[in-house]
């Protein structure tokens, strides 16, 4: 929702200005003034200052612009961050945080233009960055409560059985009235199901699992049957570590990855 309402935020202010990004009038040193009754950031009254624009920080730099390609980085990883302070993590987070707000702004800003935005990976990046970041840090607090209480200090939970009668994990959330004694909430949230759509259901959805499974089986068996016939000399051991679940005795047995080449003779 944050990064949302600075989005509108950022829409808002550019429609006022009554000219997009990628018009050449940016920068024509017109000088413009927005009169509102609070104002949560420093105002900008110039364009062209860049440094005190604070407006301009939710957009990218501008030789950046209409660009086919952006170069950037690879997200951090785990080893990287968990040796990391928590002053660092919380910095990191900190630009994280702006990066995201100005890629959503430049996605959207482009989208409304109807034009090519470069690289739409740096958002994927960037999201991985900071779910590490929770990570470690949910990490260190697990670690801290153990220490402490030898609890783990997350919010507990537990499976239930929701509507359609499959199992999901739900965590717990106190209430003034019990569950067996809410009998409204009860109506409106029932636990399990039985009859005979709900049978057919589930006979579709297991049936549907077990179709993804054995397509996947099988699309692992062909790959490695073309590795195999490609590399002989590929080794096994390697490949059963990879894909534990192929049966190589099966596959020996049958010959079915012997590829088209004469064996050397002595």
């Amino acid at each position: 929702m944050i990064i949302l309402n600075l989005i509108k935020r950022t829409t808002f202010a550019a429609q006022l200005l009554n000219r997009s990004i990628f018009n050449n009038s940016l920068y024509n040193g017109i000088k413009y003034c927005v009169t509102r009754n609070i104002h949560l950031s420093q105002p900008a009254h110039d364009i062209n200052e860049d440094v005190n624009n604070k407006l301009m920080e939710f957009f990218d730099v501008p030789k950046n612009w209409n660009e086919n390609e952006v170069k950037h980085g690879r997200s951090w990883n785990l080893a990287e961050l968990r040796i990391k302070s928590n002053s660092d993590l919380h910095k990191i987070w900190f630009i994280l945080l702006k990066e995201l707000n100005m890629l959503k702004t430049m996605e959207h800003e482009y989208k409304r233009e109807w034009k090519w935005w470069a690289s739409p990976e740096r958002i994927d990046k960037v999201q991985d960055s900071m779910k590490n970041i929770e990570t470690v840090v949910r990490e260190r607090n697990q670690a801290y409560h153990m220490l402490e209480s030898g609890t783990d200090g997350e919010q507990p939970g537990q499976y239930i059985t929701n509507a359609l009668g499959l199992r999901e994990y739900k965590k717990s959330v106190e209430h003034i009235v019990p569950y067996w004694a809410n009998k409204k909430w009860r109506e409106a949230n029932p636990r399990g199901c039985h009859g005979p759509d709900y049978q057919k259901f589930m006979r579709l959805y297991r049936e549907k699992i077990y179709n993804d499974k054995r397509k996947g089986r099988n699309r692992d068996k062909n790959h490695v049957i073309r590795l195999l016939s490609r590399f002989p000399n590929l080794d096994r051991n390697v490949l059963k570590g990879k894909y534990p679940q192929i049966n190589f005795d099966t596959l020996n047995k049958k010959d079915l990855y012997r590829g088209h080449y004469v064996p050397d003779v002595e």
